[in-house]
């Protein structure tokens, strides 16, 4: 799809949650947005005109973090609670609860196939468990300090963490061992994310900055100072190209990683900014922060199929892909390419017929199942099969020798 020479523009926004937003997700098909907030609940809204918004009752503190399954067919949710929950979200709302953090979760993060779940924790652990079992797996436990997000790369090979200790931590998901370690020195990272191809991370500082790594060669490949406060959440677009950060200086801002620079600045909101998210197929990104508004915004950049992108980045490989700066470089005209200065956008005061969503919100609540996991449980989940097996062979040698008396 050819470029669009528009700039981006602000569709709609959604009002109905009580508190600030913390989180947001679209669902795969692109006709819902998921949203996390302050005020316990989540909400899924749809994008068809006087549809219904669910509201969804069961955590009972701070909702921090919210996303679709690869499949869209569940939704996960972690809060200050200490619990996960995962929803099947539709009218009826059935979820199950996880416990077996000790202290508020921070994040939560689906592998691209869907079978694993990462959890991000502030007592100082991440943790992975099976969806297909509904289980724990085991936990992640290098850092000295709350971590505030864990996400799987596309291939599901790694995790990257990062935590309060001022680091920023890749893991093997086969070994379960750190394998790179990334720290500075005058803050910390409140949010992480692979690049869609999985070669770099990107990091939203506390500092104010926002950096790019290439995993491969520990290095520091882009480093932005274009915020005034610190930067909470920042999101890719699906092509790589783009990358949108949201600061509690009240701003959106849309960097072009081609070439290295911020092209635009987005207003709408009225104080800080802390979730921010591109859809699947990077046609829509929506934002949301402290004045408890959802804003839902289109993009100028090419669309991209969604699962088209998922099954280019299954097949990668990190360390046998090009290097990644021959991967960024840009093989076709570019969009932004006759840009000079970053433009800067005001919806409130450009756009006079902008649609308000305030639909009618049916509160769900949940009825649903509770695993609750001990530290001794998750000492001996990993031995568990073992067990059954041992526990097995001695059975049919018990019948083996009552037939033989």
């Amino acid at each position: 799809m050819a470029c669009a020479p528009e700039d981006p523009v602000l569709e709609r926004y959604f009002k109905g949650h009580k508190a600030a937003i913390t989180s947001l997700d679209f669902s795969p098909n692109g006709k819902h947005l998921a949203t996390a907030s302050w005020d316990t609940f989540l909400m899924l809204w749809n994008f068809k005109p006087q549809a219904r918004a669910f509201r969804y009752v069961g955590h009972k503190d701070v909702v921090t973090s919210v996303q679709f399954s690869p499949l869209g067919n569940l939704l996960a949710s972690a809060s200050r609670d200490r619990t996960v929950r995962l929803w099947i979200p539709d009218k009826r709302g059935k979820s199950s609860e996880f416990k077996a953090h000790t202290a508020p979760v921070r994040s939560v993060d689906f592998s691209a196939d869907g079978q694993y779940l990462a959890t991000a924790s502030e007592d100082k652990s991440i943790k992975v468990w099976n969806m297909y079992r509904q289980r724990f797996l085991y936990s992640l436990c290098r850092h000295t300090h709350w971590v505030r997000c864990a996400k799987f790369s596309p291939d599901g090979r790694l995790i990257v963490s990062c935590s309060e200790d001022k680091t920023i931590k890749i893991w093997d998901t086969t070994s379960k061992q750190c394998v790179s370690n990334f720290s500075d020195s005058i803050g910390f990272a409140n949010f992480v994310d692979f690049s869609p191809n999985g070669t770099c991370i990107a990091s939203a500082g506390s500092d104010h900055t926002v950096k790019i790594w290439d995993i491969r060669l520990n290095k520091l490949l882009q480093h932005y100072q274009v915020h005034s406060g610190g930067v909470n959440c920042v999101s890719f677009h699906p092509s790589g190209n783009y990358l949108i950060t949201a600061s509690s200086d009240g701003t959106l801002k849309i960097l072009d990683l081609l070439e290295g620079r911020l092209i635009y600045t987005l207003q709408g909101h009225s104080g800080p900014v802390f979730t921010v998210s591109f859809s699947k197929g990077g046609e829509l990104f929506s934002s949301g922060g402290a004045d408890m508004q959802i804003l839902l915004w289109r993009t100028n950049f090419d669309e991209l199929n969604s699962k088209d992108v998922l099954k280019r980045n299954l097949k990668r490989l990190h360390f046998d892909s090009p290097p990644h700066l021959l991967d960024i470089y840009p093989r076709t005209p570019h969009c932004h390419e006759g840009k000079i200065e970053t433009v800067e956008i005001n919806p409130k005061l450009e756009v006079t017929d902008l649609r308000t969503s305030t639909p009618p919100v049916v509160d769900i609540l949940s009825f649903g199942s509770t695993t609750t996991v001990s530290i001794l449980e998750q000492r001996l989940t990993l031995t568990e099969d073992k067990l059954k097996d041992c526990l097995e062979n001695q059975q049919r040698l018990c019948n083996a020798m009552q037939q033989k008396m």
